[in-house]
Order: C-alpha cells, then structure tokens, then sequence
C-alpha cells in the first residue's frame, strides 16, 4: 500500500521538528491556541497520520503525568461513597 512505507531518516527528522516546534507553541500559548494552528498543519503534513495520532495521545499523556507529579492524585469526590 502506497503511504505505508517507513519514513526516511530526514522525513523523521522533519516531522519531529514539527513536532517539537507545535509542542512548545502549545506550551508557550496554551492547548489550542489560534497561533499554534499552522505548526499544527505542518505537523500534520510532515509526519504519518499514524504518528500524529500517536503523538497526540503521547503529549496527553505527559500533560497528564506531569499533572499528576506536580499536584498529585484526587480521586474524585464520589469515590467510595454508596
């Protein structure tokens, strides 16, 4: 299949400087900020749809870990109550 084939080493680099650069806008402006979205397309453009999904999901993630470092875990109110 057409699109399957593995990236190149300077197609890797060019979508993990895509990347990068779309992470640390969002970092400096906030998630879905207005000036984030043409890195986002240049993202989207420079790597696999497959990485982007992966991608996404891995930032969530680390949003999610560092959250959880930095403020630590709160079950939620309900928990445990019957």
């Amino acid at each position: 299949a057409a699109g399957m084939a593995a990236p190149t080493m300077e197609e890797r680099k060019a979508c993990w400087g895509a990347r990068d650069e779309f992470w640390q806008c969002l970092d400096s402006h906030g998630d879905g900020a207005a000036e984030c979205q043409k890195l986002r397309r240049a993202f989207e453009a420079r790597c696999p749809q497959q990485w982007v999904k992966h991608f996404d999901k891995r930032r969530d993630f680390l949003k999610y870990k560092k959250k959880l470092e930095t403020e630590g875990y709160h079950p939620p109110e309900a928990a445990g109550k019957s």
